[in-house]
């Protein structure tokens, strides 16, 4: 079996995964790649870096047609940037779901992105600063469920609905407020769509309530659990099986 490394920069840190054909060993995480590598402590055959190589312009198959790495999504309009290890989860979900079609809403860190899937292609997205902004405006868990309600109807009163949150010392609403109107503009995405949710704390601060409310077919994974299999699915694409 090859003995291989899938490794990339994932917000502060890089993360560094010890694979053995198809199977994940172990991860480890450090400032940088020669911190990774050192606290992995595993030697192998290839490297293959997430994020690296020019994006792919969506419309594009999720799985990458050769190339040295996973490098991520870029779309013209609207302008946007998916980064590798997103796409590297979606590549774990549809391992683990066949023949799937719908939309992937993905929680990195303080940006959520929608992104419309089809006969395994990314097809177009939508990326969305709300977490940002619920942290800039104080916002706080679990978000309030009328607030959400509010925006989600009329997203255009979302500054006087904030400036009312503020003044009432409100700061679920807050929260609300925001979560609302990012799923009123997200609507083309999820309505009348089979949503799968990926978010480190599964109902990622509140979008797994929030959509439920609305009646949409949703499941929830965590990156992590979706990662032994986005790993193995990428091991074959890239012929490191043997």
């Amino acid at each position: 079996m090859t003995a291989w490394i899938a490794m990339g920069r994932s917000g502060a840190q890089v993360t560094a995964c010890a694979m053995k054909g198809v199977t994940l060993l172990r991860t480890a995480q450090g400032v940088d790649e020669a911190a990774a590598l050192s606290h992995l402590d595993y030697t192998a055959d290839r490297i293959l870096r997430i994020g690296d190589g020019a994006p792919a312009k969506l419309p594009a198959p999720v799985l990458p047609n050769g190339g040295r790495g996973l490098p991520g999504f870029t779309q013209d309009n609207p302008p946007d940037v998916i980064g590798g290890w997103v796409r590297l989860w979606i590549i774990g979900f549809l391992a683990q779901h066949e023949n799937w079609d719908g939309v992937i809403c993905a929680c990195e860190g303080d940006v959520t992105h929608w992104i419309h899937i089809s006969a395994r292609e990314a097809v177009s997205c939508q990326s969305f600063l709300t977490q940002r902004l619920v942290t800039a405006l104080g916002g706080t868990l679990p978000p309030d469920d009328a607030a959400i309600d509010d925006s989600l109807s009329r997203p255009e009163r979302l500054a006087a609905h904030l400036r009312i949150a503020e003044v009432t010392g409100n700061t679920a609403a807050v929260t609300g407020h925001l979560i609302g109107a990012e799923l009123a503009a997200a609507r083309a995405y999820w309505l009348g769509q089979q949503v799968a949710l990926i978010a480190a704390d599964r109902d990622a601060s509140g979008y797994g309530a929030a959509l439920n409310a609305q009646g949409v077919p949703l499941t929830s994974f965590t990156p992590e659990a979706l990662m032994p299999a986005a790993l193995a699915a990428l091991g074959k694409e890239f012929g490191l099986t043997g």
